[in-house]
């Protein structure tokens, strides 16, 4: 009997963010500064010990020297005292260049370091 494991739902794979990125995050009136623990093309995971539920929107706006990047987010999954993963709902156009500088970045961060990454995949920028 066949005992593999699952595939993977997500469409795009992920790059760890390695502590150096962090978002302003506005949701139902509060504001908040939370790390992102990894992210791709089609969102990203929040770290946060009082995470928001599934369903919840809240706007993005990311802390990096990439240049601006602002986002609409919705949560996926909330795991108590642990974080968030949140689907992007929207990129601005104007934006997803500095998204893509980014995630390039984390990626290029990520293989000096010896972890074998998926090749770039960009569906926003549709390459």
């Amino acid at each position: 009997m066949y005992q593999g494991t699952a595939p993977s739902r997500r469409l795009t794979s992920r790059v760890e963010a390695s502590g150096e990125v962090w978002v302003y995050w506005q949701c139902n009136g509060r504001d908040d500064v939370l790390r992102v623990r990894d992210m791709s093309w089609g969102g990203l995971f929040l770290e946060a010990e009082k995470p928001r539920g599934p369903g919840v929107q809240a706007k993005l706006h990311f802390l990096v020297s990439d240049g601006p990047i602002r986002a609409d987010g919705v949560v996926q999954r909330s795991v108590p005292g642990s974080g968030m993963g949140l689907k992007f709902l929207s990129v601005s156009e104007k934006d997803r260049p500095q998204l893509a500088a980014l995630i390039n970045r984390l990626r290029r961060l990520s293989h000096s370091s010896g972890v074998r990454k998926e090749p770039l995949q960009n569906p926003l920028l549709g390459l």
